[in-house]
């Protein structure tokens, strides 16, 4: 055409060729590119486009980065590419470490194309869409983007975003999280927490995930979170008690009988929560010590100090009884209260257990010995992890002769053991073995018999004081089983572990029920809240979570604590109130219920930087900022308390082991000062 001077049809000619796909043959087929995909390229394009976008864009479309990493990863595995798909893994896999680990975990196992017909996360995520919602404008820009991209980058994600995710697209009017204010807000936050529909349905990160099993799917299993079945004739012997408390002690006024008070606790809870019963997890035949406990259960619900939650926008006026240890030298490990508030025991790095009276006075024994107000156990062979008492409560004596004081203790060791401890002759009776390496945390069941512990090897265990062997063994953590819990009516146990995930099991068949995993750091800290409805969880970031067990959803999150682990929670009777301590010296009273709507100010500690006089109780719209327990007080968002929290009480150097609230809604707490 050039020689015969068709200038202009050559350069139309040019023109249009230009945009021809040039892997396409004659006959039209596409023609494999040489080498492997380039994934790697494609997503660091992506990546920078994005984080060159607007603010009021980038929370959003920085959600596309997560899913679509996934998928570049895996078709790299599936086109057998071992050594790309592990350069582009480790590439980009930091990025997504602190909200999706759990996942990270699994998919750093696929390296061969075999293993995606085989793993369950795999499977997962090629066999459902994952779901975003952006605002419109978001979206529009993103579909602008696409288009002017690099074809051959182009031909890379955009089937993964066709067919792997499902783009729901919303107005900024409709929806107020997508608000331009919202956007600019949620920009500066420093964790950027996924939306309650993001992700895979029955998979997304701070909700629960069904469990290992597949049968399950993504339905949670159902739970039975209410009390657990008063045995008929325990319950006919408890009436007959308190109905005889009532003739002899008459309620005074604006007072319901201790019957009533029965009625209300135990039996209309029965009713409207459904509760596990007696079969499913049995126990003992109950004994006269069993129909006191519960009698004095009731006392203790009727007489306490209640606390409903915030009234007039001022918190409640909780108190604290703090016991500190002196001349420790650093040696006490663990603490624990009994629950007739008469003794208290820790472990210690030198091997052995000490019990001291709470009250100073010398503890009754039933041996020779001349009675002092401590006992030494000794036993162990290595540090002493964990302590527990057997349940008990503190209700004023009874007429009878029938008592039931605190007469059991566990013990948990770097041994690898736990024993059983006798409190009347001081002695040891037990000694039960099944973990390997140092057992880190156990606890006694609510209603005794039944204890779960948690260790080096990675497994939780479910144990009976009559039996030598674990009844069961809970595993699926990745890493150390730091601590455990139990909830209320003893149908489950949870276990936490360094691996930063929370479990919940079946404690009548040992199965995973649910798994949390929202914190991103080690968790140091559980309690079940008595009601049975609220789990709380602490780390050692100082963050608080407060899961809801049913769906398993997260409720909220908590921060006021400094770093270096929060080591205890208790909830008020009426779980409301959440107590929490842990290593920056301090006892942290929390509104679980959730604080007024107008609470939006955040206010400093008055005074000078560093100096904190005493407990400082916050005022609704107030969070208080607390210096830590040897330094000035930080600026920043670490000088921040959440609106959550309603009292603080500092100590001067003591580090606080447990905090417990007592069946009265007195909060014991514990430590041993650092001088």
């Amino acid at each position: 055409m050039a020689k015969k001077g068709y200038t202009r049809t050559e350069a139309m000619l040019r023109a249009e060729s230009a945009n021809q796909d040039v892997s396409r043959t004659i006959e039209g087929a596409l023609l494999p590119p040489p080498g492997p995909p380039r994934y790697l390229d494609a997503y660091e394009k992506l990546k920078s486009w994005i984080e060159d976008t607007l603010d009021v864009y980038k929370p959003e479309l920085r959600r596309l980065l997560w899913p679509i990493f996934v998928h570049c990863y895996l078709n790299l595995v599936a086109q057998t590419y071992p050594n790309v798909s592990r350069q582009f893994f480790e590439a980009n896999s930091k990025l997504f470490k602190q909200e999706h680990d759990v996942d990270l975990r699994g998919l750093e196992r696929i390296t061969l194309a075999e293993h995606l017909e085989d793993d369950n996360i795999a499977k997962l995520y090629r066999t459902n869409k994952y779901r975003l919602t952006l605002s419109d404008p978001a979206f529009t820009h993103l579909m602008q983007y696409l288009e002017r991209m690099d074809p051959n980058h182009r031909k890379l994600l955009l089937p993964i975003i066709e067919s792997q995710l499902d783009l729901r697209h919303v107005d900024r009017a409709i929806d107020d999280r997508f608000s331009f204010a919202a956007m600019l807000m949620k920009s500066k936050e420093e964790q950027d927490m996924p939306a309650e529909d993001e992700g895979i349905p029955g998979h997304r990160p701070g909700n629960a995930v069904s469990s290992t099993d597949p049968k399950l799917g993504n339905n949670l299993a159902m739970l039975k979170l209410g009390k657990l079945q008063m045995d008929r004739e325990l319950e006919s012997d408890v009436r007959a008690e308190l109905e005889d408390l009532d003739s002899r002690e008459p309620p005074g006024p604006g007072q319901k009988t201790y019957v009533e008070t029965h009625e209300l606790v135990n039996i209309k809870q029965e009713d409207d929560d459904d509760g596990p019963t007696r079969t499913e997890i049995p126990y003992p035949t109950p004994t006269a010590r069993d129909v006191a406990m519960e009698v004095q259960k009731i006392r203790e619900n009727r007489d306490r100090f209640k606390i409903e939650t915030r009234t007039g926008g001022i918190g409640p006026g909780v108190s604290v009884c703090m016991y500190t240890f002196h001349n420790t030298f650093d040696s006490i490990t663990c603490l624990d209260f009994s629950g007739d508030n008469s003794l208290v025991a820790a472990g210690t790095s030198e091997s052995y257990i000490r019990v001291w009276s709470m009250d100073g006075k010398a503890i009754p024994s039933n041996t020779d010995s001349q009675p002092t107000n401590s006992h030494r156990l000794i036993g162990h062979s290595g540090p002493v992890y964990a302590v527990s008492f057997a349940p008990s409560t503190d209700a004023p004596p009874l007429p009878n002769d029938v008592k039931p004081d605190t007469k059991w203790l566990l013990s948990s060791s770097a041994d690898g053991t736990i024993r059983l401890w006798n409190l009347d002759i001081w002695q040891q009776l037990v000694v039960y073995k099944g973990h390997i390496g140092p057992v880190w945390d156990l606890k006694w069941g609510p209603f005794g018999h039944y204890f779960v512990s948690g260790g080096h090897d990675k497994t939780g265990r479910i144990w009976s004081t009559d039996k030598i062997r674990h009844l069961r063994i809970l595993p699926g953590h990745d890493a150390d089983v730091d601590v455990v819990a139990w909830h209320p009516n003893s149908a489950y146990v949870f276990t936490a572990s360094s691996d930063k995930t929370v479990r919940m099991w079946a404690m009548s068949n040992g199965q995973p029920v649910r798994m949390f995993t929202s914190h991103t750091t080690a968790i140091t800290a559980l309690c079940c809240s008595p009601s049975g409805k609220l789990l709380a969880s602490g780390d050692d970031a100082g963050w608080i979570l407060i899961w809801d067990l049913a769906p398993g959803k997260l409720l909220k999150k908590m921060r006021g604590h400094g770093k270096g682990g929060i080591w205890s929670l208790s909830f008020s009777v009426e779980s409301t109130v959440l107590a929490s301590g842990g290593a920056d010296g301090t006892v942290r009273v929390w509104d679980v219920t959730g604080p007024p709507k107008d609470v939006s100010t955040v206010a400093k500690l008055p005074g000078e930087p560093g100096k904190i006089d005493g407990a400082v109780p916050s005022a609704v719209g107030q969070a208080v900022s607390l210096a830590g327990a040897s330094g000035p007080r930080r600026r920043g968002k670490d000088a921040v308390v959440s609106e959550h929290q309603i009292s603080a009480f500092p100590t001067k150097n003591t580090p606080v082991y447990k905090v417990k609230f007592t069946g009265m809604n007195l909060v014991l707490a514990g430590g041993a000062y650092m001088g």
